[in-house]
């Protein structure tokens, strides 16, 4: 007979972890008998709150909570993202996009790429990025929703995300879960009371000495890890061998230069910089590696390379890569940045909360707390972790840049061997696996091989079923339809006004 089901919930910590947590919660659990959400964080510690950036899977966190899209765009003052644009990453002066949606159409039962790939042998010159449409929307500032509808259209080849203001999430988010019957206590949290034989977490005991009890505890404190790192005392996997970036700088400026939907990332001598506008200021970082640029160094190139002026100061952050050994150990689970930190250049950290939470909802625990099944969400978390690693390790290791020694120590590591295995596959035949279902696609593994160099030496054998002119013909109308389709798209300031997500004009330059 199974034990009785979790009731009372805990979430420790706020910002945009903790109210989303709170949010799916108090949405999917609530009309569990006796389920009671209490979060619990203090006004006194601040959070991170610079991740602005997302991929498409948070649409369908919003569609779970039934959230309106243009309230939730006029809200947060949010932009859209059709992808990220990399700027000098291959090499100064070069850049690409590594779009969201799919590369031109599968041909005679094969990937797309292969075409490409025979086309190039054939002498077209074309990029990659010529076949997308969100790249070309991207790069034009212009959007439109993708056609579902229609699977011919290429805007059925199109997927987005968002571009927002964290805080203002969060904020949205505690509205939203304290109408559902969430509850928040202020306080700071002193001691963390556990039971003396299993060490499970009992209670939560705050400066005023209010005690808060639980059942079922997430620890959403971030880097503090106050639960799972500080009271389990869980040990830390250190990967900044292969990410040496531990530093970052980040402050909003006003708006300036173009309004693409698109994040920008632009590699710097140690690290990189972002850029992501959202409708009333930019927010801008400079992720960089300690040993190779000191804090004021840094500061001052990010200051050099903003498109407005400052509004607010320099925000210094210190980090380390890598995860805890267990994100679920007995009845505590980490979200978030308290269960582990991957840099943000693929804007993942929002993403890992929301799977997170997924999981959790997926292998929901009663008061027996299975040890089965915090094992495999243990293991699928990890799993994540370190596919997600080896995206970010490829944008380093396929490089040319050899101006500075952190550009050489990133090009000359040897990689993971499961990213080597990637690399190998694609090298040999221009083939691409997607394992485990893991979070990044085949044409995102495609958009950044090929555009930062890795050249396969051959592709699939039925691209020759298509003769040398038919291939060119193919090729050169796909361009065609894409650039013919973007033309006809509003630009996405005319999008939001249209659909009423555009923010009233005296909210442009408030917080």
């Amino acid at each position: 007979m199974s034990a009785p089901p979790v009731t009372k919930i805990v979430v420790v910590g706020g910002g945009t972890a903790g109210w989303m947590t709170a949010a799916a919660m108090v949405r999917v659990l609530g009309q569990m008998p006796g389920l009671s959400v209490t979060l619990v964080e203090s006004e006194a510690i601040g959070t991170v709150g610079v991740g602005e950036a997302t991929i498409p899977q948070i649409i369908g966190f919003n569609r779970l909570l039934g959230i309106d899209e243009m309230e939730f765009m006029r809200e947060t003052r949010a932009t859209y993202k059709l992808g990220i644009e990399f700027v000098d990453w291959l090499r100064p002066g070069h850049s690409y996009v590594h779009p969201f949606g799919s590369f031109g159409i599968d041909m005679l039962g094969i990937d797309f790429q292969h075409f490409w790939l025979r086309g190039q042998s054939l002498g077209d010159t074309s990029r990659i990025d010529d076949y997308s449409i969100a790249a070309a929307a991207g790069k034009a500032g212009r959007f439109g929703w993708p056609r579902t509808d229609n699977p011919r259209s290429p805007m059925a080849k199109l997927s987005y995300a968002f571009q927002f203001d964290a805080g203002r999430y969060a904020r949205f988010l505690r509205r939203y879960s304290e109408a559902q019957g969430a509850v928040r206590v202020e306080g700071r949290i002193t001691n963390v009371k556990q039971d003396p034989e299993s060490g499970f977490v009992t209670s939560l005991v705050l400066e005023d000495g209010r005690e808060v009890a639980g059942e079922l505890f997430i620890d959403c404190s971030g880097f503090r890890s106050l639960l799972l790192g500080q009271t389990l005392d869980v040990p830390f996997t250190d990967w900044s061998k292969w990410l040496p970036c531990d530093s970052a700088v980040a402050i909003p400026c006003e708006l300036g230069g173009a309004n693409e939907p698109l994040t920008r990332s632009t590699a710097r001598p140690a690290g990189w910089q972002w850029r992501i506008p959202l409708q009333h200021r930019i927010g801008n970082g400079h992720v960089f590696s300690s040993s190779h640029m000191d804090r004021s160094a840094a500061t001052d190139l990010l200051l050099a390379n903003l498109d407005g002026k400052p509004l607010a100061d320099p925000n210094q952050l210190s980090f380390k890569a890598g995860h805890r050994v267990r994100a679920w150990d007995r009845n505590v689970v980490a979200l978030g940045l308290a269960g582990g930190f991957l840099e943000p250049l693929e804007s993942t950290s929002i993403h890992l909360v929301q799977s997170g939470i997924a999981r959790l909802m997926a292998l929901f625990p009663d008061t027996g707390f299975g040890q089965v099944e915090i094992d495999r969400f243990n293991l699928e978390t990890t799993r994540e972790y370190r596919n997600i690693r080896d995206f970010l390790v490829l944008h380093y290791r396929a490089s040319e840049r050899d101006d500075s020694e952190f550009w050489r120590y990133c090009r000359n590591l040897p990689p993971p061997d499961s990213l080597r295995e990637k690399l190998d596959l694609f090298t040999s035949s221009g083939r691409i696996i997607r394992e485990n279902n893991e979070l990044f696609t085949e044409d995102s593994w495609l958009s950044v091989m090929l555009s930062q160099g890795v050249t396969p030496q051959s592709y699939h054998p039925a691209a020759w079923m298509l003769d040398a002119e038919e291939t060119r013909t193919r090729l050169a109308h796909i361009r065609a339809v894409i650039a013919q389709t973007v033309e006809q798209l509003p630009t996405q300031g005319e999008f939001l006004q249209a659909n009423g997500g555009a923010i009233a004009h005296e909210d442009y330059l408030t917080s």
